[in-house]
């Protein structure tokens, strides 16, 4: 369930430091959110789908990883991040 070409062009520019600025910390955050509520909506239909439940819990651990990074290099920048991005600040 990757995302289309034009949702993901959407999110690098709106997060992203320039308009093909992919690698940021940002970006990689914005992006595997959007691709986490994708798949929570796909398994509250398919509720036996456990494939996606695992690729699901990876990647939340990757971002996990990634927000537990952001915060230590640019706190203020991260709190703009998960204000935008309608998320907890659990870490």
């Amino acid at each position: 369930m990757a995302l289309d070409s034009a949702k993901k062009q959407e999110i690098v520019t709106k997060f992203g430091r320039s308009g093909t600025d992919t690698g940021s910390s940002e970006v990689q955050i914005a992006l595997l959110t959007t691709r986490i509520s994708e798949l929570t909506e796909h398994l509250k239909q398919f509720k036996k789908d456990h494939a996606s439940r695992l690729g699901l819990l990876k990647l939340v651990g990757q971002r996990r990883r990634l927000m537990k990074y952001f915060k230590k290099k640019n706190k203020d920048a991260y709190m703009k991040l998960v204000s935008d991005l309608g998320i907890r600040d659990n870490i």
